[in-house]
C-alpha cells in the first residue's frame, strides 16, 4: 500500500525552522502498531495521523513520538490543519474538528495564520525532590509541577538560551520531561526551551502542549493573559498565546517542506 505523507515545519514562516512534524492523512485505516512503526521511520518528534470519521467536519487525530503515543501535540496538530488545506484534502472547512486523547480540539485558518483551541494545563508552585535551588548550575527562580512535567523558571532569557542540560539526569528525574523558562528580554514575553528524554526527545524545537502550562504558569505571576512566547532551541519558533478561562488560544504559521509517498505492507 502506497501512503503519502507530508512533512511541516510548524511554528515558522520559513523552512528548516519551528518545529518539523509528519503528517499521513488517511484514506484507509491503520493500525496502532502499523502508526508507531511510521512515526520510528520518520524519526520525528512526532508523526500525525488524520482521518476523516462519520461526521462531515470531524476528524480523528492521533499523535506518535518515535518510541510511544502521545495525549497532546501542539505543533503536530497545526500542521495536520496547515496541510489538509494546503493539499486540498480537506479544503473546505474553516475550522478543522479533532478527535483525540485530550477531547475535542479545534483549530482554525484566518489569514494565513492557524489558531488552536488547546486546553489550559493547570500548574503548581512546588519544590523539586532533586533540583531544589539550581539546575546544572543555573539558578532556579520558582519550580512548578504540571501533569509528568516539572517548570523551572531560571533568572533571564540568556539562562534558557545558554542552559546546558544533561539527559542523562533529566530522564533520570522525571517522568515525561523538564520545561526551562525565564521573562523575555524585551521582544517576547516568555522563552522556553523543553527536554524528553524518556519520550525519545532530548529536546524538542517547539512544544505546543508545554505552552498551555506555561500560559498557566506566567498568569499566575503576572496576571497577563496574552502572551508572544519564542521557545529557544537551535531551530527556535514563535508563538502568540492567548488564555480563555480554561482554554489557551496558541497561534502560529507553518510550512511545507517535504512531500512523498511511504510503502507499506
Amino acid at each position: 500500500m502506497n501512503l503519502p505523507i507530508a512533512i511541516i515545519d510548524a511554528f515558522t514562516d520559513k523552512p528548516f525552522a519551528g518545529n518539523p512534524a509528519a503528517v499521513c492523512l488517511l484514506d484507509h485505516s491503520l493500525t496502532a502498531t502499523q502508526m508507531q512503526a511510521i512515526a520510528m521511520e520518520m524519526n520525528l518528534s512526532e508523526t500525525a495521523f488524520v482521518e476523516r470519521t462519520a461526521e462531515h467536519g470531524v476528524f480523528s487525530l492521533r499523535w506518535f513520538t518515535p518510541t510511544v503515543e502521545i495525549d497532546l501535540c501542539g505543533h503536530a496538530t497545526l500542521a495536520s490543519a496547515f496541510w489538509m488545506k494546503e493539499s486540498g484534502w480537506a479544503s473546505d472547512s474553516k475550522v478543522f474538528r479533532f478527535q483525540t486523547r485530550s477531547g475535542e480540539l479545534c483549530v482554525k485558518n484566518i489569514d494565513s495564520q492557524l489558531t488552536m483551541d488547546f486546553p489550559l494545563i493547570p500548574t503548581y508552585t512546588d519544590t523539586h525532590p532533586r533540583f531544589s535551588s539550581e539546575l546544572f548550575g543555573k539558578k532556579i527562580v520558582q519550580a512548578a509541577q504540571l501533569s509528568r512535567n516539572w517548570i523551572f523558571e531560571l533568572e533571564c532569557e540568556k539562562a534558557v538560551r545558554e542552559f546546558d542540560p544533561d539527559f542523562v539526569e533529566i530522564a533520570k528525574h522525571s517522568d515525561l520531561g523538564f520545561v526551562i523558562t525565564a521573562k523575555g528580554d524585551g521582544k517576547y514575553d516568555m522563552v522556553s526551551r523543553f527536554f524528553g528524554p524518556n519520550v525519545g526527545i532530548n529536546e524538542d524545537p517547539v512544544t505546543g502542549f508545554a505552552h498551555c502550562a506555561l500560559v498557566d504558569y506566567w498568569n499566575q505571576k503576572t496576571g497577563e493573559t496574552q502572551f508572544k512566547a519564542y521557545q529557544a532551541s537551535k531551530r527556535g519558533g514563535e508563538l502568540f498565546l492567548e488564555k480563555h478561562d480554561d482554554r489557551v488560544l496558541i497561534t502560529g504559521k507553518a510550512v511545507k517542506v517535504l512531500v512523498g509517498t511511504l510503502e507499506i505492507s
